[in-house]
């Protein structure tokens, strides 16, 4: 064995993707189709295959899959995928998989990564995300993936967060390494706390964000949770809200949101973990926040009242 041989074998990890979604599906399917690492997914149901599609190309992988978590071990990353909400369900999966020496990657939206996971991952490092990729599943078995920014990921600048950038080596994946991380968290929860809860209310994707009334709401409510946020110890500079509703204009019309595809399907929303992280923060902070109150409220209602065959009827 050459010399790089021996570095490629000794840097081989053993990866458990929990929960194959939107997001879930697309980082199995590529961490498999890179070959640097052993991966399995944990999942509801069992699939042969796993297709990503891809604005370049299509990749078809058939990493492990395991569908009971009796049958877990330790390994020496999990990536967990699923919703926020839906964290505490994981519980079975964590206890199996993690160990003193496991790292604990949370892909998942909103704020508060550490604290929602510490316990139920035992003496398991840590180690928030934020993604940035747009992931929709198509079917049990297919996802696409959209970059939605000049980054998949940002993580923090310290070990764990360059031990997640030497993990994705190889995979294509863009990641932001960040000294500031809980500004980079903030940021991209301004976006989740206003759009998700609007697409999946008016049933429309992004492209709902370019109507002029429209964009008037979401720059009122953006503000609203900017100055949450800056409460809050964000970095969030002055003309934050207006930078971010015109990024919402450069999405691609056609991309949906978490909360859209939860809607469509039936599904509980985030909205408690995105929206309602604002709103509780503004209560914290004594700082009012009437739209993204609002916002709450409806998604809450729209929770507890699905509409069967929804997806069927909305293209």
């Amino acid at each position: 064995m050459s010399l790089s041989e021996h570095a490629a074998t000794s840097a081989r990890r053993h990866i458990a993707v929990v929960g194959l979604g939107s997001i879930g599906g697309v980082i199995a399917g590529t961490l498999h189709a890179a070959g640097r690492h052993e991966v399995t997914a944990c999942a509801r149901r069992g699939i042969e295959r796993l297709i990503v599609e891809r604005p370049d190309r299509t990749i078809e992988a058939r990493p492990r899959v395991l569908t009971d978590a009796a049958s877990a071990d330790i390994h020496d990353w999990v990536l967990l995928c699923t919703k926020a909400q839906d964290t505490a369900s994981s519980a079975p999966w964590l206890q199996r998989l993690c160990g003193h020496g496991t790292r604990v990657a949370v892909l998942q939206n909103g704020i508060g990564h550490v604290e929602r996971l510490a316990p139920f991952v035992g003496p398991a490092t840590i180690v928030p995300t934020i993604v940035y990729y747009n992931g929709e599943r198509l079917a049990p078995d297919r996802v696409r993936y959209r970059r939605a920014s000049d980054y998949d990921f940002a993580v923090s600048d310290d070990a764990n967060g360059h031990a997640f950038v030497e993990l994705l080596e190889g995979t294509g994946m863009q990641i932001l390494v960040s000294p500031d991380f809980k500004t980079m968290a903030w940021r991209k929860l301004l976006l989740n706390a206003v759009a998700n809860p609007i697409t999946a209310l008016t049933l429309q994707r992004q492209g709902v964000f370019r109507g002029e009334d429209m964009g008037a709401l979401v720059l009122s409510a953006l503000e609203e949770a900017a100055a949450v946020a800056r409460a809050d110890g964000a970095r969030v500079a002055d003309d934050e809200a207006s930078k971010l509703r015109a990024m919402l204009t450069t999405f691609p019309p056609d991309a949906g949101t978490s909360m859209y595809f939860d809607r469509l399907a039936g599904r509980r929303s985030e909205v408690d973990a995105l929206t309602g992280a604002v709103v509780a923060a503004g209560e914290r902070h004594q700082i009012a926040t009437p739209l993204c109150r609002l916002l709450l409220t409806l998604m809450r209602a729209a929770d507890a009242g699905p509409i069967p065959g929804l997806m069927e009827n909305v293209k």
